[in-house]
């Protein structure tokens, strides 16, 4: 089993102790990802997510899982894409490390990672797929041992594609 690897399916049911969940800023839920993880995951995961006082752009905040599969959610707020002139690769880049500390701050060796920002927040996909992989490989060149299992879950054939482009599956 390679340790960074893309899969098409429904990230609310992969047996990882941690999803990244594509979150708002506010953290109670919304469309997309962010909403089926929030249907998944039952009304415990909005009582949570109503005491954390929101999340800035480009970090992340950790909740349990509840319901699902995963033991932890971890939101990570992308950002909208306005053409790439307020630091939106920065941001992205800085939500996937982000939830990657805060994953081995507590202990995490397997999570999964959906798209972030690619859907109604209109990053490029290519650009954001690019950032994604990289940014994971970077982090692991210094935390090699703290990960078992890396996922980029897609939920669409195409993004799956792109993904593969990117990494060996």
């Amino acid at each position: 089993m390679r340790r960074i690897q893309a899969v098409q399916g429904d990230i609310t049911q992969l047996a990882v102790e941690a999803v990244v969940n594509a979150a708002n800023r506010t953290l109670l839920g919304g469309g997309g990802v962010d909403g089926a993880i929030h249907r998944a995951a039952g009304p415990e995961l909005l009582k949570e997510c109503r005491m954390l006082d929101g999340c800035d752009t480009g970090d992340a905040k950790l909740t349990r899982g509840y319901q699902l599969a995963a033991t932890f959610v971890i939101h990570a707020v992308g950002p909208v894409w306005s053409g790439g002139k307020r630091g939106e690769p920065e941001l992205l880049e800085s939500c996937y490390r982000r939830s990657l500390e805060i994953a081995v701050e507590h202990k995490i060796r397997s999570i999964a990672f959906p798209c972030i920002s690619t859907g109604v927040y209109r990053f490029p996909k290519d650009m954001a797929v690019r950032i994604a992989v990289k940014t994971v490989q970077s982090f692991l060149e210094s935390h090699s041992g703290d990960f078992e299992k890396i996922v980029f879950c897609c939920f669409s054939s195409d993004d799956y594609k792109r993904y593969s482009l990117f990494i060996d599956v």
